[in-house]
């Protein structure tokens, strides 16, 4: 699979209420995970994720992610090229691997290998 961009994740204060904002952009679709630690709608094959944990990882603004075969190899490829790790390939539930980068000029590169 080439890479691709599937996913954006909005970092959130207050999970409820842009759960409900999030619901109301997205004209009544509901959200396809609905956890305390993370709420995903799915729109048309994107993946929009609110993370209530995602100021204290560092998040700042929403990270579009790419969605990659090997993680691993890509991250070492990344920096090899100049980029910065911001956090490292982790598991977050059932195998689904994620990991965020910087460029030069600080701006976040996320990626995503799914299960």
């Amino acid at each position: 699979m080439a890479p691709a961009l599937k996913t954006v994740i909005y970092p959130v204060h207050d999970l409820d209420q842009a759960k409900s904002l999030f619901r109301r952009l997205l004209a009544g679709v509901d959200p396809v995970m609905d956890e305390s630690y993370y709420v995903q709608f799915n729109l048309g094959g994107l993946e929009i994720g609110l993370d209530p944990n995602g100021h204290h990882k560092g998040m700042t603004a929403p990270v579009v992610y790419w969605h990659v075969d090997d993680i691993k190899q890509t991250v070492a490829e990344l920096l090899q090229a100049g980029a910065e790790e911001q956090q490292a390939v982790s598991d977050v539930g059932g195998g689904r691997l994620l990991a965020t980068l910087t460029d030069a000029d600080g701006n976040t590169i996320g990626l995503i290998q799914p299960v």
